[in-house]
């Protein structure tokens, strides 16, 4: 799989990954409440799951539900060129 994952999407997914996977670790363990009961357990573990998935993601720069919607925020050092060398591009 090429990688899709770039520019102020892997940001993004850098910090918010780490958040949700701290939040979601702190939620597990007691220290924060996110809701009563099994709700809360449910709740710490998704954003567990996510926060992870996004850091994954992030570092791999390769998304599957990015490629699977048709998204590709990745450019590579070949389309950044062509885009300086344009003709009648302001730099």
């Amino acid at each position: 799989m090429d990688k899709n994952v770039g520019g102020y999407d892997r940001i993004a997914r850098l910090v918010l990954g780490p958040v949700l996977a701290i939040l979601g670790t702190a939620a597990l363990f007691g220290f924060v409440t996110l809701a009563a009961g099994t709700l809360g357990l449910a709740l710490a573990a998704i954003a567990l799951l996510v926060g992870l998935v996004l850091v994954v993601t992030g570092l791999a720069q390769k998304c599957p539900l990015n490629r699977v919607l048709g998204l590709d925020t990745y450019r590579t050092e070949v389309e950044t060129e062509d885009a300086e060398t344009e003709p009648g591009r302001m730099a």
